[in-house]
């Protein structure tokens, strides 16, 4: 067996030819056709599907529907295949415990086998998923996000406050590596509020300088409010120029402002992926990077391709992952639309607006669709009061179900407030939710805000 250490398996200079970043980028890509592209993600379908059918998870899953090896020969043949979702890839783990038969890592790589990186998702919905990576797939995934912070005005001087967590949780070593590989900043690497207290981390972005926070949306408004809290003042004591994260449905605006005013980037991917798209300083959408992921938006409950500017379910194909993992058509449940018109810094890549909520999550009541998710950002929109805390119940009576509404208010809940909230979800979501309204941090130990990834926002009470 070949003994090359990680580095040298990664390639890294193959890497930085065939997945530029930076000024690099914008070379290669500013002005490329969509031919040009369309070209470069045919070659690199073709090596990830040549390994995809040594895997039995892909031998199984096409051979149920009829497709054999030579049914797919390109991009325009990709509909033919199935999607797969989470689901999928946890009945293969009980199946064959404790990975799965879902990747290549015990599989003949020729001259030497990869070294395995394995971490887990969050088991925000459910029981944590094992992620597997060679050293190729996963430095060309820290290359890509590298490339969006980069892209955003992340600098080599700067002092990244980092919030994503450790442990076996993927995001947090990812974030890691990204910026100490391949952008070169200094790192906190504080994680959740279970790892670093969120006290104790304003507190060093204050006495560390830093300039830049990145994390999930939620937590990352809520340091600000700790801050405040610590009687640390953002703009102040905390000189922030940059967050990039997850945003979700609340967008830019709420965040800025608790944070000095600071820009705001947008980026998204899952841990399967990776980054998948990624704002630029245009801030017109987030571009898909599309030299390294295929994807796909479709009709939750068709499955056939969306239309327009319709939003739809993401399914992506990584077409990097040709090592250990392949991922050919993964349904990520996460909704989403396309952005219209040219890149107004002339980049080829499609544009998203970014995550829009769950369509696994969505909850339809009395015939209108609604996404617990988004409804954080309508009341952001127009509520001083609302802290951005809420936790979304539902209940059944009969055959008939309903949804409470917990929310986080900051001054008197009374009951004059509570129905103005009724009445904003109502006349903004079209259905009628019940409102109970919170004092500030009730409702931290259900949402687990300080300790989770992502926090919780859908409890479903129904009975079966």
């Amino acid at each position: 067996m070949d003994d090359l250490d990680y580095f040298a398996a990664a390639d890294l200079p193959a890497i930085r030819r065939d997945y530029p970043l930076g000024n690099a980028f914008l070379a290669r890509f500013t002005g490329m056709s969509r031919d040009a592209l369309r070209a470069i993600q045919e070659t690199r379908f073709r090596n990830v599907m040549q390994r995809a059918w040594q895997v039995p998870f892909y031998q199984r899953l096409w051979g149920a529907s009829g497709i054999e090896p030579g049914d797919i020969r390109g991009l325009d043949d990709i509909a033919r295949l199935p999607t797969y979702s989470k689901s999928d890839l946890m009945a293969s783990v009980e199946a064959y415990p404790p990975l799965g038969d879902f990747h290549g890592a015990d599989m003949d790589h020729g001259t030497c086998s990869p070294q395995i990186i394995l971490q887990t998702t969050s088991g925000t919905t459910g029981q944590p998923q094992p992620l597997l990576f060679g050293p190729k797939s996963r430095e060309i995934q820290n290359v890509l996000l590298a490339r969006a912070y980069l892209l955003q005005g992340m600098r080599r001087s700067d002092v990244v406050h980092s919030v994503y967590g450790f442990g076996m949780v993927n995001g947090g070593h990812y974030v890691r590596e990204t910026i100490l590989h391949w952008v070169g900043a200094q790192l906190l690497s504080a994680g959740t509020g279970v790892e670093t207290r969120s006290a104790q981390q304003v507190m060093l972005m204050r006495d560390f300088k830093a300039t830049v926070l990145t994390g999930f949306g939620d937590f990352v408004k809520r340091l600000a409010d700790v801050a405040r809290e610590n009687g640390i003042e953002a703009g102040r004591d905390i000189k922030l120029r940059m967050i990039t994260g997850h945003l979700g449905p609340d967008g830019r605006g709420p965040m800025s402002e608790a944070w000095g005013g600071c820009a705001v980037y947008d980026w998204y991917g899952v841990g399967d992926t990776g980054i998948i798209a990624g704002e630029g300083p245009d801030q017109t959408g987030m571009y898909v990077m599309e030299d390294a992921q295929y994807l796909e938006l479709v009709d939750t409950d068709s499955g056939r391709p969306v239309q327009g500017d319709q939003a739809g379910d993401m399914v992506c194909t990584c077409l990097f992952k040709d090592d250990i993992f392949p991922i050919i058509r993964f349904h990520t449940h996460d909704v989403t639309e396309e952005v219209r018109g040219e890149s107004p810094i002339g980049l080829p890549f499609r544009r998203i607006l970014g995550f829009r909520g769950r369509s696994d999550n969505m909850v339809k009541l009395r015939g209108i669709n609604v996404y617990p998710s988004g409804i954080g950002a309508v009341l952001t929109a127009e509520r001083p009061e609302f802290t951005g805390e809420f936790i979304c119940e539902l209940s059944r009576a009969g055959t008939r179900d309903d949804m409470t509404v917990r929310v986080e208010v900051r001054g008197e809940a009374s009951e004059t407030l509570r129905i103005e909230y009724e009445g904003l979800l109502r006349a903004r979501l079209g259905v009628e939710i019940r409102v109970k309204l919170e004092p500030p941090g009730a409702l931290g130990v259900l949402t687990g805000i300080e300790s989770r990834q992502k926090p919780v926002r859908l409890v479903d009470n129904r009975k079966p």
